[in-house]
């Protein structure tokens, strides 16, 4: 199975973007699900994941302007990304939280300065 990230763009720096995860074929309500990402020459990273009880949880950098949300009657994940800035460019990725399965594309994000 693959999540499959959308919903990346270019957009001006404080501005607002939110991203969708999903999965074909599967339901992921019972797993929890994470938000990644991964800037040219860096290593990727875990930005927020969401519990299948909706236990939140934030890397420092993003915390008071990032928002995971999940609605499993959508089997979707959500990122709002708010007050974006220059570094938050990167590829976004969604994949199970604790158990990783194969990564997908990813969605880029791009913040102009």
């Amino acid at each position: 199975v693959q999540l499959q990230a959308s919903g990346g763009g270019l957009v001006q720096a404080g501005g607002s973007l939110r991203l969708s995860c999903t999965a074909s074929g599967r339901t992921f309500r019972d797993n929890a699900i994470g938000w990644y990402r991964q800037a040219p020459g860096k290593r990727r990273e875990l930005v927020a994941s969401i519990s299948s009880s909706g236990r939140l949880n934030y890397v420092d950098s993003v915390k008071g302007r990032f928002v995971i949300s999940r609605d499993n009657a959508k089997n979707t994940v959500f990122l709002q990304m708010n007050s974006l800035k220059s570094e938050d460019t990167a590829t976004y990725y969604c994949n199970l939280y604790g158990s990783l399965v194969a990564w997908g594309q990813g969605t880029l994000v791009t913040v102009s300065s």
